[in-house]
């Protein structure tokens, strides 16, 4: 039988699945299983953990994120990303419960001169970005109630992640070079989280609101000018950091997995469907610098 007060999250020791423990209090009894405990990989641990915790609501931000090595384990990437969300939709369907899953930018091509709208044709260029779309059809297919969550750029006080890449190398290096032309909106693993709840929160009919939708914060930069405003926001708190930060093209940086040139994504969905108004991610940097002290 279904606990419609349970929440299950996976990838608790992901960046977003850590902040949904936090973001979710209160709206139910949150499971926020390990690797160990759910192994995305195998999609009978899947089923196994699901069946034993019965939930209401499913939300599923783990992935396989190491975008370049995806380029040589394809099969261990196509089975977390591509095959373990259809595995997620099929338990959910069963239970008569929602999934909310997060996929990216990677969906797409980055060719586009503006905006991404969902109803864009998608076209990754990467083993990663072609997993995560896989994922996504997987879930379409089941035809469970449903939120697909596409997101950028997502970063955090703590894992790996660019904002904290920055802030080492700041430590030891007085001139560093950034990719400036590749553009998005960086945000915080907390919006998305915070985002998330309110979704959850305002109880939705899920029939009518599953669907695909762009989950970022608000406005757009690139890498260079990313990285600008993080030496911004450390210098205010007395850090050192890097005197020249020069401007590098995409062939400058070769590196194994392709990116979108353009992650720019529009938020207008979002906003019309649960009316939710992303904050700017200057805004969200700053917030997570607070974090970092």
């Amino acid at each position: 039988m279904t606990n419609m007060k349970t929440i299950l999250v996976t990838g608790v020791n992901g960046q977003v699945g850590w902040e949904l423990q936090r973001s979710l209090q209160g709206l139910g009894r949150i499971v926020a299983l390990s690797r160990n405990e759910m192994d995305l990989s195998n999609p009978d641990s899947i089923r196994t953990a699901v069946r034993q915790h019965n939930p209401g609501l499913i939300i599923n931000p783990a992935a396989y994120t190491a975008v370049d090595q995806a380029e040589k384990e394809v099969e261990l990437a196509h089975a977390i990303n591509g095959i373990a969300p259809g595995v997620l939709a099929e338990e959910a369907k069963r239970l008569n419960a929602p999934l909310i899953h997060f996929s990216t930018d990677y969906v797409y091509d980055g060719d586009k001169a503006g905006r991404w709208l969902e109803t864009d044709a998608t076209n990754p260029q990467s083993a990663y970005g072609r997993s995560k779309l896989a994922g996504e059809e997987a879930i379409r297919a089941v035809q469970a109630q449903h939120l697909i969550l596409r997101t950028s750029w997502v970063y955090a006080a703590r894992g790996k992640n660019f904002l904290l890449t920055m802030l080492r190398l700041a430590k030891d290096k007085d001139t560093l070079g950034i990719v400036a032309d590749q553009f998005g909106a960086p945000t915080w693993c907390r919006t998305l989280a915070d985002m998330t709840a309110h979704i959850v929160a305002s109880r939705p009919d899920w029939h009518e609101v599953s669907g695909t939708y762009h989950f970022t914060c608000s406005g757009e930069t690139s890498w260079h000018g990313f990285a600008t405003a993080i030496f911004a926001e450390s210098a205010k708190r007395g850090n050192k950091v890097p005197a020249t930060l020069n401007t590098l093209t995409t062939d400058q940086y070769p590196l194994p997995a392709k990116r979108p040139k353009n992650s720019r994504l529009s938020l207008d969905k979002l906003d019309q469907t649960f009316g939710i108004t992303p904050p700017s991610w200057e805004q969200a940097l700053a917030l997570c610098f607070e974090d970092i002290r």
